[in-house]
């Protein structure tokens, strides 16, 4: 399984959509920008055919460190959920075998 990285990504819609570089990796960078914005407001974000993002909250609890076996507390955070779509579902289990 390969790794693709957001310059990748950014060079293929700008060949595709004959874009210079640049100008797509500002647009691909605003539009993180404005999700990150939004999830920290608390809010929901829907993208229909793909899916949703959303603020989910982890409360603390005890942990076990893998070396040592020693208890470590780990502190109450907050992490990002993602839901995918129907479609996307659907896409992506037409290869499992």
């Amino acid at each position: 399984m390969a790794t693709i990285t957001k310059k990748a990504i950014c060079h293929k819609i700008g060949q595709t959509h004959k874009v210079q570089a640049f100008i797509t990796q500002n647009l691909v960078q605003a539009f993180l920008d404005e999700i990150t914005l939004e999830l920290a407001k608390g809010n929901r974000v829907e993208f229909r055919n793909f899916g949703v993002f959303q603020k989910d909250f982890r409360p603390a609890r005890k942990g076990l460190n893998p070396r040592t076996l020693e208890k470590v507390n780990v502190p109450a955070k907050y992490a990002v959920k993602f839901k995918m779509s129907r479609k996307m579902a659907l896409k992506l289990n037409q290869t499992v075998v």
